[in-house]
């Protein structure tokens, strides 16, 4: 994990910050997420009938590939010499190619802007690009924004 610093954080507006490890999209995990948001649309949980689909198997939720950028953020860095990080929202999201299950996914991220806010905190927007191994396009693209408060 990259550690990066509050004071430091201007200095990178347009670097790349990091790669999450590799993320296994099992199955189970598309069956987790079903459960908790209510959303067993056959396409992802139906293992016979997807079978049948132009994915030739079950694919995961865009937003269950979504949610994994936080755990894959928390994977890849962390902003030091805050008191408080908040979530601020999200940016041009798109999913760009389908995530079957079986497959692993990563997270790559770049800092890509910083507004200085008038209560003092920075609220920086990463571009994610989450990889699907060995697919020539990026399952998802999308900015995510969070609010950094200093120490």
């Amino acid at each position: 994990m990259r550690e990066l610093k509050f004071s430091e954080l201007q200095s990178l507006v347009g670097s790349e910050i990091g790669t999450s490890d590799w993320w296994e999209i099992s199955q189970a995990r598309i069956n987790q997420f079903a459960e908790a948001t209510g959303d067993f649309q056959w396409i992802h949980v139906d293992e016979q009938r997807a079978k049948q689909s132009k994915f030739g198997s079950t694919i995961a939720h865009g937003y269950l590939t979504l949610s994994m950028l936080a755990g894959m953020r928390f994977q890849t860095f962390d902003v030091t010499g805050v008191a408080m990080a908040v979530n601020y929202g999200m940016n041009k999201v798109r999913f760009l190619t389908p995530v079957p299950s079986g497959s692993r996914t990563r997270a790559k991220f770049e800092l890509a802007n910083i507004n200085e806010r008038s209560d003092g905190g920075l609220e920086c927007t990463f571009k994610a690009t989450v990889e699907l191994e060995n697919a020539p396009k990026p399952a998802c693209i999308a900015e995510t924004i969070s609010v950094y408060y200093p120490a």
